[in-house]
């Protein structure tokens, strides 16, 4: 991805983190430990936390990129949030974003219950949010209580059928994008097969119940079908839904698109169930 591409992507992707919040929605910057974020406070949160990782193919967007579908998730879930501003490739190559999760996971632990923090990502930061649950396993941390992901990129070797199976049909990307993004993340070829890059290929085992929702126009629908499988097969709790001829990240649409509407309540009331909240 050539810099003059890149700089209009950046400029582009700028416009989520203008769309419109829940009433009464206030946001601040705050860190955690050295990583920077924004505190997203809504009507109605309670002691759980929300730990939100934005999408962009680890390239593009930011913390304020993520808080419209954090703050949307968080008003409907009765939670507090947090949207991490994780560092972005080609500037910070793998595995930089997925130190800075789980050095924000970590920070966040220091005054927070795991047991009501829950994580949530859309696209690179539905990936990101798995392999900060799996860092955290692995560091022998507490994990969270659940995991919500919207579109989830978990398969940097790019393996999935869908891939070129749903160009035609989805309105977003094709595989070419797709490499681009990778290509410009990962430091090498070797590091797509790393588990924090790939978790599709990770061990799964002793991970949180995890909520995987995609939709079938899109050329990522296979890192969920397949994620879901793996994790089945690990003896993990999982809940795949497939949106029939919805695109990548559709939730983006909650206000205006029933289908996108109904996606957002369920995600939240699964964050909900497992923090504690209902």
């Amino acid at each position: 991805m050539d810099q003059t591409s890149l700089a209009e992507l950046r400029t582009f992707y700028t416009s989520f983190g203008r769309m419109p919040l829940p009433d009464g929605t206030r946001v601040t910057e705050t860190t955690l430990g050295t990583v920077p974020a924004l505190d997203v406070l809504t009507p109605g949160d309670d002691a759980g936390v929300l730990l939100y990782l934005h999408g962009g193919g680890y390239v593009v967007g930011d913390a304020r990129t993520g808080v419209p579908l954090a703050a949307a998730l968080a008003s409907r879930a009765g939670l507090r949030t947090v949207s991490v501003d994780y560092r972005l490739a080609p500037e910070h190559p793998f595995p930089a974003a997925a130190d800075d999760g789980l050095a924000a996971y970590r920070a966040l632990l220091a005054g927070a219950d795991p047991a009501r923090v829950v994580l949530a990502g859309d696209s690179a930061g539905g990936g990101l949010a798995l392999a900060t649950v799996l860092a955290a396993r692995d560091a022998g941390l507490p994990l969270p209580a659940a995991v919500a992901t919207f579109s989830g990129w978990f398969d940097l070797t790019l393996s999935g059928a869908s891939l070129t199976g749903k160009e035609s049909v989805d309105p977003i990307f094709d595989a070419a994008d797709i490499r681009g993004y990778a290509a410009t993340y990962l430091p090498d070829a070797d590091a797509a097969r790393d588990p924090l890059a790939s978790p599709v290929l990770a061990d799964l085992r002793g991970l949180p119940p995890l909520l995987l929702q995609v939709g079938s126009a899109e050329v990522l629908l296979d890192d969920s079908t397949q994620l879901a499988a793996r994790a089945a097969a690990a003896d993990v709790e999982v809940t795949l839904e497939v949106y029939p001829g919805s695109a990548h990240v559709f939730q983006h649409h909650h206000a205006t698109d029933p289908t996108a509407e109904r996606a957002m309540d369920v995600a939240a009331a699964f964050l909900a169930r497992h923090s504690g909240r209902a």
